[in-house]
C-alpha cells in the first residue's frame, strides 16, 4: 500500500510540473543563423555598417565583417 501511494504521489507530481511547463513556463528557442557571403561587397570589409548595407540590397538583414581576410557576410534567420 506505501509503495502504491509513493507511485501515484510521483506520477502526480510529474503531470504537474508538466502542465506548469504547458500553461506558461517560459519556452526558449534559439533561432539558427545562416552566412552568406556578399557578391556585391567590394574590398577589404572594415564596417559591419557598410557590409549591412550592401547586404540590405542584397535582401538580407544584416551583415557583419568576419575571417581573417575581412570579407563581408550577410546574416539571416534559417
Amino acid at each position: 500500500m506505501k509503495s502504491s501511494m509513493k507511485l501515484i504521489a510521483t506520477l502526480l507530481l510529474v503531470v504537474m510540473c508538466l502542465m506548469a511547463n504547458e500553461m506558461g513556463g517560459p519556452i526558449v528557442v534559439e533561432a539558427r543563423t545562416c552566412l552568406s557571403q556578399s557578391h556585391k561587397f567590394k574590398g577589404a570589409c572594415l564596417s559591419d555598417t557598410n557590409c549591412g548595407n550592401v547586404c540590405k540590397s542584397e535582401g538580407f538583414p544584416r551583415g557583419k565583417c568576419r575571417g581573417f581576410r575581412r570579407r563581408c557576410f550577410c546574416v539571416k534567420h534559417c
